[in-house]
């Protein structure tokens, strides 16, 4: 059987700042990102079954990619846990959706946030092949599995 590769596309805004960086992204600001998130497997040979020749379906991968990713960091603010101070962020309205993260909230290190949260998820015959986050419309992160093993 052949293995094929299965790309569902998603969109998100989300805010964050770098802590201690030299540029302009050390100030609070906003993206739409854009992330790819390819999957590869053998498609289901079995005749009974109801998603035969899919190797997963694309709504299954819509519903962990949208519960893991898409609905947590939507319009959200992600800081380092070492960037504001925590009271701060409680008691301001416009941070009541926020992601407090042990990392600086890179497009790098989002992607390596994605992709465990991904791969906890899949079913056992799908592995996550890769992902490609669009921080802008000119800049975009990589993740292969193959580069991580």
């Amino acid at each position: 059987m052949s293995k094929i590769r299965i790309t569902k596309e998603f969109t998100m805004e989300t805010a964050h700042a770098l802590l201690n960086y030299d540029g302009a992204c050390k100030n609070l600001h906003g993206h739409s990102y854009q992330l790819f998130v390819t999957v590869i497997g053998e498609p289901i040979a079995d005749p009974n079954a109801i998603k035969e020749g899919m190797v997963i379906d694309f709504s299954d991968l819509k519903i962990i990619v949208k519960s893991q990713i898409i609905d947590v960091f939507d319009h959200a603010v992600v800081v380092n846990d070492r960037a504001f101070d925590q009271s701060f962020l409680e008691t301001h309205r416009m941070f009541q959706k926020r992601i407090i993260v042990s990392y600086q909230p890179t497009c790098e290190n989002l992607l390596i946030d994605f992709a465990n949260r991904i791969r906890a998820l899949l079913p056992e015959n799908v592995e996550l092949h890769s992902m490609r986050l669009h921080e802008t419309a000119t800049s975009y992160g990589e993740w292969y599995a193959s580069d991580n093993m």
